[in-house]
């Protein structure tokens, strides 16, 4: 009897000292930029000065092809927070709220507050904070009553009194001319940029980012066992591009050059790209024509301030969880929306299906990756639609049903690993579409936009011919991308009936083709036809094996 106990007694021990021992939950920092191309040190660009997040690429793994699944706002956020691809959630445009339409999807910091986390977020994560979905995505406030600084909540967001005033200006000359309803169609913008003597919490991003640090030592304070799910959302460099100054000092603009591929691609999709609705609704941005190189230079200037300023707040958010002693146990996610034209093909804005609308920086750094791999950067095609199911398995978490990517957990210990065979995304008629991918409405036909929508609309009809057909170019007509290992297909198909073969197609050869200049899908058939085949089996049929 006396044995028996003994070892009854020493099994319980061991189980003790088991559960003692067991590795607790990583935490997840889960850091959002919002139109950030890769436009980065780390990625190769020779002026952009990103330090932070290159050090975090320098530690994790790089993903050197990663891709939206739409180049816009709404659907490429509603579409990573829950797994699922933008024609499945029913997110195509800005204006649809997915929760309305998918009342019981289970989206990512709900699946980790579902499995015992904590899920908090600063910043831009959903598309705005109207589609936040506090309810079910987040279980805490950020800690706002821990703040020692104070929101700016300046008009327009601008420092300067001068761009205050145009911000007045604009918005009170377009409600008058349009009805009060045209500041909510995007109309009636303040100055596109701003270089001004402020600290960095003056701005939005930079009080995010202080926020994002209260409230992680809040949390560490009131529950320091509780694993938690931490969303940094950087709104720059989302137009408008408003910097302080020294991050303007940054670059020599004596420096700095333009795009060297400032027309649309030879024998492209006229319908593929718009006339830079976004950025022409901005005050002081010419309404019709085009840019011309001295407002470009400004223009990438202050682009470039923005990178360099988000990039400074993400230090700051990446250095508090270094000194709160969390490092070793968080797995750290860094991700843009989508991609950014800056004068690329002729025009300026996101909402394009090609390489440089839907190709995204990706960066991960894990506490236990193998440090072979540190600072090693893969070639695998992935998603961002991929982050659900990877950061879930990284978690241990099992894995919802509904999910539409593939985790690539694999690669953080074989980054050369034969992976994905295609990327996907789509956007709608960029051309006519404003620039929220909604379709265009006759209030915005009868703005200053006007010329330019007959300019393009007149684009079109010249291409198509017999073809062209309203209904179908401004409402059902979708742009289907995938990107192979050596291709960029587009297919443009009536998204209401898709047996129905595309009305045109594109293909780009990135071996001889990488800026995509120049659409080659007339002299190669046979290949158009083969890729066409693969678009049709869908994202699952390009799936890792």
């Amino acid at each position: 009897m006396k044995n028996i106990l003994l070892m009854v007694w020493a099994l319980m021990a061991i189980s003790c000292a088991s559960k003692s021992i067991q590795k607790p939950k990583p935490n997840i920092l889960f850091i959002a930029i919002d139109d950030l191309r890769p436009e980065l040190g780390t990625y190769g660009s020779k002026v952009a000065k990103s330090p932070n997040i290159d050090a975090l690429a320098a530690q994790g793994l790089q993903f050197e092809r990663a891709y939206c699944q739409e180049a816009i706002c709404s659907p490429s956020r509603a579409s990573l927070m829950t797994g699922a691809r933008p024609e499945t959630i029913q997110v195509i445009e800005n204006f649809t709220y997915f929760r309305e339409v998918n009342p019981n999807i289970v989206t990512l910091p709900q699946h980790f507050i579902n499995n015992g986390y904590e899920a908090v977020h600063t910043g831009k994560i959903y598309h705005k904070p109207a589609f936040a979905d506090p309810e079910k995505s987040w279980s805490r406030e950020p800690a706002i009553d821990k703040m020692t600084i104070k929101k700016a909540n300046s008009p327009g967001g601008y420092a300067l009194k001068e761009n205050q005033d145009y911000f007045k200006k604009s918005r009170a000359e377009v409600i008058e001319k349009y009805g009060k309803n045209a500041p909510r169609n995007g109309l009636g913008k303040g100055p596109a940029y701003e270089c001004a003597e402020v600290p960095d919490y003056f701005y939005e991003d930079g009080y995010n980012a202080e926020l994002a640090i209260a409230t992680l030592k809040d949390m560490l304070e009131k529950n320091p066992e509780k694993p938690f799910f931490l969303g940094l959302g950087m709104k720059k460099p989302h137009l408008e591009w408003l910097a302080p100054k020294k991050y303007w000092d940054m670059y020599d603009r004596s420096a700095l050059t333009l795009t060297g591929q400032a027309e649309a691609p030879t024998d492209g999709a006229t319908m593929g790209l718009h006339p830079s609705f976004e950025l022409r609704a901005r005050y002081g941005i010419p309404k019709y024509g085009p840019i011309d190189d001295s407002l470009a230079l400004t223009l990438r200037h202050a682009y470039l301030a923005c990178v360099s300023y988000v990039d400074a707040q993400i230090g700051k958010v990446i250095q508090a969880l270094d000194d709160a002693g969390q490092r070793e146990n968080t797995i750290i996610i860094l991700w843009s929306d989508h991609g950014w034209h800056l004068g690329d093909m002729g025009i300026w804005g996101k909402a394009t299906n090609y390489e440089i609308g839907t190709r995204v920086p990706m960066i991960i750094w894990t506490p236990d990756m193998p440090d072979k791999n540190r600072g090693k950067k893969t070639n695998a095609l992935v998603e961002l639609v991929d982050m659900y199911p990877t950061l879930s398995e990284l978690a241990g978490l099992d894995l919802p049903d509904h999910l539409e990517g593939q985790s690539f957990k694999p690669l953080l210990k074989k980054p050369g690993l034969e992976w994905k065979r295609a990327a996907f995304s789509q956007f709608p008629s960029p051309a006519l579409r404003e620039w929220a991918a909604n379709p265009l409405s006759q209030g915005m036909r009868e703005t200053y936009f006007g010329p330019l929508i007959e300019n393009v609309e007149g684009k079109i009809k010249d291409q198509m011919g017999d073809q062209w057909d309203r209904l179908l170019f401004e409402n059902d007509l979708m742009g289907y991308a995938m990107r192979t290992d050596q291709y960029r297909l587009v297919a443009w198909k009536d998204r209401t009936n898709l047996a129905k073969k595309p009305i045109f197609v594109e293909l780009f050869d990135h071996t001889t083709d990488p800026y995509e200049t120049k659409n080659v899908a007339s002299k190669h058939p046979e290949l158009v036809q083969e890729l066409l085949v693969q678009l049709d089996k869908g994202w699952q049929g390009s799936l890792a094996k």
